[in-house]
């Protein structure tokens, strides 16, 4: 997927979930979700076809690593926009990831607590596993194993950057397809293997969280179905069927 390839009907079809406050789209692996230190197009750049009718496109509410694909939160307007960055500093958001690990850990859950500061200033946002940096909690578990590697859903309960990649990397099974921290080359190697698979958001006091669910990418279907993974019920065209008719889509 390249930023030239956008149009507003595919920003659409990305679109998993709407209400008055927020959206959760399907971000596509390969795409920075904002403009980087040196510029350059971005998908926050094309967020103006989700306006539906709103004076002002919606504005990030997170943000994923630009080969990291799946559920992103948006907030359609500046006090949804507050209200959910309030919701993801104190942790109030529940995050699970899918990820395709090279190895695999010998059991079948746990819990990954180490630390994590910045390689260095040149390197920007690379982090590196350091006793003296900042606290990092992540939990996996096992969701099935196929020969050299294992499907984990892991969920973040610190959000350090990177902090998934490099603890997988530092337990010794990184993410396929991690060109930092992993084994891929540089360049020209497989698309990186972690989904935002599915976000839970109280965006309202007094209703139920919203839950939504993104569908498998194509490029880790292969895998998944190695570890065990079968083709989900519903397809990318049912699901812009229901975003359509303004459905929460739960999958």
């Amino acid at each position: 997927m390249t930023l030239k390839a956008i149009t507003p009907e595919f920003m659409l079809s990305r679109v998993l979930y709407r209400d008055g406050l927020m959206l959760v789209v399907d971000k596509p692996a390969g795409i920075a979700v904002h403009r980087g230190p040196k510029g350059g197009g971005a998908f926050e750049d094309h967020f103006d076809a989700l306006r539906y009718g709103l004076p002002k496109a919606p504005s990030l509410a997170h943000r994923l690593d630009k080969d990291t694909s799946g559920c992103l939160v948006l907030g359609r307007h500046r006090k949804a926009l507050a209200h959910l960055g309030l919701l993801f500093k104190h942790g109030k958001i529940g995050k699970t990831y899918w990820a395709v690990v090279e190895g695999g850990p010998a059991v079948n859950e746990g819990t990954i607590d180490i630390a994590l500061s910045k390689l260095n200033v040149e390197r920007g946002w690379w982090m590196k596993p350091d006793p003296a940096g900042m606290p990092s909690q992540s939990t996996w578990k096992v969701m099935g194993r196929g020969e050299g590697f294992t499907w984990l859903a892991l969920e973040p309960v610190t959000g350090r950057t990177h902090q998934l990649r490099v603890h997988c990397a530092a337990m010794g099974w990184p993410i396929f397809g991690d060109n930092i921290y992993g084994t891929a080359p540089q360049f020209g190697g497989p698309v990186m293997h972690l989904q935002s698979r599915e976000i839970v958001v109280p965006i309202s006091r007094n209703k139920p969280s919203i839950a939504v669910t993104a569908p498998v990418p194509e490029h880790m279907r292969e895998k998944l179905t190695l570890c065990g993974w079968r083709e989900e019920d519903l397809s990318r065209d049912q699901v812009a069927a229901v975003v359509a008719g303004d459905v929460r889509i739960e999958q």
